[in-house]
């Protein structure tokens, strides 16, 4: 096991890595119309009954999509995966970027550590989100840090396991590279959301957002169970904290979210939904 890991744990914390797949054990099933293999996966193994797993599998993010089965199968057999306890770092910011992976169990927080010490909050991943593409570039350190929130297991690529298994099958850098291109244009028409002038708007807009992918859906919208300081929410939003404190009374003036305890009900209204680009027109669908 590579030293930058071991560094990071003591005897009983070191994360662990499984072996490639022998595919003769489980029952595997090709679904050719939709080029997707769905198998007894081992993540469900390591994870254990405690802890609930994304059902999201490693050979359905977009980075592989349109593989034949043949190559959605090596995908699979090639993953690696990883158990973090809560508290430890996935990656560093700094440190070179080589692993990417899904993360099937658990939660990761990703911030940054600005030239003047303050460390700020960009984003919270759960289980099924996708992190580390950028290992794909020649050369790149880690923008951010991630660290897990609790118990996590993460299933993906270090990057001499991901170079192999391009060189051993071409048409899979080839498709994701074609993936790439086209996810750099969803990611621009996603910046028309980030230019609204009015800050409640904006504020609404990161809120829709968060809730969407971590809160708990219920008869009034969404509620977000963890707490998020104004100072997070300033550096997701991009504007001052107090700003922020006035934009989220407005919010609660106005009926968008309500405040229960350390709970934060987003309340569902007719304004576009950042999630999915300005040709949709409702906060929750």
């Amino acid at each position: 096991m590579d030293e930058e890991i071991l560094s990071f744990f003591d005897l009983t914390q070191v994360p662990i890595e499984i072996e490639p797949l022998d595919f003769g054990p489980f029952k595997e099933l090709i679904d050719r119309d939709r080029g997707i293999v769905a198998m007894g996966c081992l993540c469900e193994r390591e994870a254990g009954k405690e802890h609930s797993l994304s059902p999201t599998c490693i050979g359905h993010l977009w980075v592989f999509e349109n593989l034949r089965p043949e190559e959605l199968a090596a995908v699979i057999n090639t993953g690696l995966r990883r158990v973090y306890q809560k508290g430890h770092e996935v990656f560093c910011q700094g440190k070179q970027a080589n692993k990417m992976f899904l993360i099937k169990a658990g939660r990761v927080k990703l911030s940054k550590l600005m030239e003047t010490g303050d460390e700020f909050t960009l984003d919270i991943r759960k289980a099924g989100d996708f992190l580390g593409e950028n290992m794909l570039l020649e050369d790149t350190l880690y923008p951010l840090t991630a660290f897990c929130l609790e118990d996590t297991l993460t299933c993906g690529f270090d990057k001499a396991g991901f170079e192999n298994l391009v060189l051993e099958n071409p048409n899979i850098g080839l498709q994701v590279i074609k993936n790439l291109s086209k996810r750099i244009a969803w990611l621009t028409s996603r910046v028309g959301s980030l230019s609204l002038s009015n800050l409640e708007d904006r504020l609404y807009n990161v809120l829709v957002i968060v809730a969407k992918e971590h809160g708990v859906k219920n008869n009034k919208g969404y509620t977000i169970q963890f707490p998020l300081t104004h100072e997070e929410l300033s550096f997701l939003v991009g504007a001052h904290r107090v700003s922020i404190t006035k934009a989220m009374k407005s919010l609660r003036e106005s009926g968008k979210i309500v405040q229960q305890g350390r709970s934060l009900i987003i309340i569902p209204v007719g304004i576009a939904d950042p999630t999915q680009g300005p040709q949709y027109s409702t906060g929750f669908d």
